[in-house]
């Protein structure tokens, strides 16, 4: 597996070069080699959805939701996947999708950050910002209660 996945890490290392058809080239041809059918299906989603494909990429995020992946590649495909449906016009249900990350998992900023771009994507902006600070107060060295007091005085703006 590690050699598969440096194989993967070297392809989105020369995303840019390669473009979008050669990410997704590369991606389908490395899926073939996979050790796991759930990463292949999280690779080539992924790959999709950086070319813009986000109505190929779903079933495949899904796909590799289904089979099952280990838990780090579980929270990257439900972000991921969460971002491809807000992209597709369903930010709500994005949000459950998101809502599905526990806020002690290492992802939970990155969920927070897609929740926020859902949020604003359904108009609810203050809710948004209230997300980020709440997600932001913590790695403060300083501020964490008054920003964390900010943020919830924010819910009267919604």
């Amino acid at each position: 597996m590690d050699d598969w996945q440096r194989q993967v890490d070297e392809v989105w290392a020369r995303a840019d070069a390669l473009g979008a058809q050669g990410v997704t080239d590369a991606m389908d041809a490395l899926a073939e080699s996979a050790p796991d059918p759930a990463l292949a299906a999280f690779e080539r989603a992924g790959a999709r959805d950086s070319a813009g494909l986000e109505s190929d990429a779903e079933p495949l995020y899904r796909e590799a939701l289904r089979l099952g992946l280990p838990d780090a590649e579980r929270a990257q495909c439900t972000i991921q996947l969460a971002s491809t449906l807000r992209n597709l016009g369903r930010a709500e249900e994005s949000l459950e999708l998101l809502a599905t990350i526990p806020p002690e998992h290492e992802y939970a900023g990155a969920a927070a950050a897609f929740r926020a771009l859902a949020l604003v994507s359904l108009g609810r902006t203050p809710e948004a910002v209230r997300e980020l600070l709440h997600a932001l107060a913590p790695t403060l060295p300083r501020y964490q209660r008054s920003v964390r007091a900010y943020a919830d005085d924010l819910s009267s703006l919604t």
